[in-house]
């Protein structure tokens, strides 16, 4: 059901926001079976809830699908593009909005072997099991974006930093947050942003 995502991309984009949905998913024999009057509906629905400006058909839709579009849609009033408070906004698997209304942010900074001698244990002894604990704990006490620091001598802080972050991400209770990727190296740096799936933050 497009419905439910088609409606949050209406809230969060100042741009138009174009759908164009196949027409149903492939049956065994690989074909599409929603009629142009089928999909109609369901994007005349979304119109007249206002949470589209352009609408059109990918796979399983045919010339007479865009034309029934057409028909349908023609008279339904486009949405109107909304204006978005400029915010800072980060995000792990779930968006964090830094708005007024938030009045201080909790980091976790015991991921970080320049600050944590457990921490930096662990990681030398590649416990990343037990690592993973101390980023978990942090989360479930309230941090609301994890620091990860891997900058020591004796670690390969680039290789590592790759491992920990992919350990984390299967974590979905760690992977909801933000990550800060607190290092002095550009490579470390680089590796973290690269690894990161939503939208981190620099402290170097």
């Amino acid at each position: 059901d497009l419905i439910p995502y088609v409606r949050e991309l209406s809230k969060i984009c100042e741009c138009f926001v174009s759908v164009h949905p196949n027409a149903g998913l492939p049956n065994e024999l690989g074909e599409y079976d929603e009629t142009p009057e089928e999909m109609s509906e369901i994007l005349a629905e979304m119109a007249k809830s206002g949470f589209v400006n352009i609408v059109g058909g990918c796979c399983g839709t045919t010339p007479k699908h865009i034309q029934v579009f057409s028909e349908k849609l023609s008279n339904l009033k486009p949405r109107t593009i909304p204006k978005i408070p400029s915010l800072t906004r980060l995000s792990g698997l779930e968006a964090l909005n830094l708005s007024k209304e938030l009045n201080f942010i909790n980091v976790g900074e015991r991921t970080n072997v320049t600050g944590s001698l457990m921490f930096k244990r662990l990681i030398k002894e590649q416990n990343y099991i037990k690592a993973t604990e101390v980023a978990l704990q942090q989360v479930q006490n309230g941090a609301q974006i994890i620091d990860i620091n891997m900058d020591e001598g004796l670690i390969d802080s680039k290789e590592v930093m790759i491992e920990f972050l992919n350990i984390i991400a299967t974590e979905p209770e760690i992977a909801r947050v933000p990550v800060m990727f607190d290092s002095s190296k550009w490579e470390v740096l680089e590796a973290g942003l690269r690894h990161c799936q939503g939208k981190g933050i620099v402290n170097s």
